[in-house]
């Protein structure tokens, strides 16, 4: 009897740690303290935070996780005098470790961002430093295979330091796989590709309304999906606000909203999620502000109503993401090298600081749960 109480209580106990436990990828750039990319392990009943490993990798900027946890992908910015990449690692759920598979070259400059579709057969890089988009299919192994089709942006914008070219900052599926949706910084625009999953030669056409207009000088970084609603939202860099866009028939603009309630436009508005509800947005500001500015969501039009603003306690907030139990934000200063932790109130969105923890130059977080 003994012995069966005591493995009930183990196996309730295992349950209630995988279920509250998830691997915390951080990827940065390595001009500083950071070497590459860091695994941790993340706690959602206490908000504590444990190393576990860490690879080297040049300047992983963006990542992306693939096939259920089986491998991870790193969009590889590089620098000036090295051309941009992207790599696969294969991924060892229980020791936490990420072992290289292969490094590719993109066929553009600069990646910054990278998207894997659900199939793992996809993947897709947003290259800022030239202005394209590149598309490379995947191996059954996880690997890198070879370049299947380039979207080389043109135009520039009113804004003479940032928008001489174009600077695409974005590539990312639709939630239904049906579209990719990739951002311009650059010439202020949004462009939309079906996406057919079968084609293995070229997955990628131009849709019928295949070019969302931003109003020039916004700078368009990254968008969000509404969870419910055939609505997505874009941060714009540039202008410090956020678009709401329904593209359930056509492109119709649903809403223009500011980031901030100063005037000052030199937010350097970078990254936007959802709550795990749904009930609220977030976006943080990076600049002289360097906070997360907080929405509530209307459940019936998606519209958003300004709530509030809280500091991220360190420089540069260039990415951030919310654990799937919706307990909390984790927030990467880029320029403060760490990671700041809040808890989340559910009810009323608001943020409440828990902890921190340094890592070298961190832009990208990614949440996995442990199985």
């Amino acid at each position: 009897m003994r012995i069966i109480v005591t493995s009930l209580l183990l196996f309730i106990v295992t349950t209630v740690f995988s279920q509250s436990s998830y691997y915390l990828f951080v990827g940065g750039y390595t001009t500083g303290k950071n070497e590459g990319i860091s695994v941790y392990t993340f706690n959602t009943v206490n908000g504590s935070v444990q190393f576990v490993s860490k690879i080297a990798s040049d300047n992983p900027s963006y990542l992306a996780i693939g096939a259920k946890g089986k491998y991870l992908y790193s969009a590889n910015e590089a620098s000036k005098v090295r051309p941009g990449s992207a790599s696969a690692f294969r991924f060892n759920k229980k020791s936490g470790k990420l072992t290289l598979l292969n490094q590719v070259l993109v066929g553009g400059d600069g990646p910054c961002y990278v998207s894997v579709d659900k199939a793992n057969k996809w993947l897709v890089t947003a290259n800022y430093g030239s202005g394209s988009v590149s598309v490379l299919n995947l191996k059954k192994d996880g690997a890198i295979d070879t370049l299947k089709q380039l979207f080389q942006h043109t135009g520039s914008s009113v804004n003479v330091q940032r928008q001489k070219e174009p600077h695409a900052h974005m590539a990312i599926f639709s939630p239904d796989e049906k579209l990719l949706f990739t951002n311009d910084l650059g010439n202020d625009r949004i462009n939309i590709y079906n996406f057919n999953n079968a084609n293995r030669s070229t997955p990628f056409t131009a849709a019928a309304d295949s070019v969302i207009f931003s109003v020039v000088g916004n700078g368009p970084r990254h968008t969000a999906f509404h969870p419910s609603l055939k609505l997505l939202y874009v941060i714009n860099e540039l202008s410090g606000t956020i678009d709401v866009f329904n593209y359930q028939n056509g492109i119709q603009n649903v809403q223009t909203i500011s980031t901030d309630t100063s005037n000052n436009l030199d937010k350097g508005s970078a990254d936007i999620h959802f709550s795990p509800d749904g009930k609220f947005l977030y976006a943080t500001n990076r600049g002289n502000y360097n906070n997360i500015v907080i929405y509530s969501v209307d459940a019936i039009n998606g519209t958003l109503t300004y709530i509030g603003l809280e500091p991220t306690r360190g420089k540069t907030p260039r990415n951030f993401t919310i654990d799937p139990t919706g307990h909390y934000l984790l927030v990467a200063n880029q320029n403060s090298d760490n990671v700041i932790i809040f808890k989340r109130d559910k009810t009323t969105g608001l943020l409440t600081f828990v902890n921190q923890f340094e890592t070298g130059n961190p832009t990208c977080l990614k949440l996995l749960a442990i199985e």
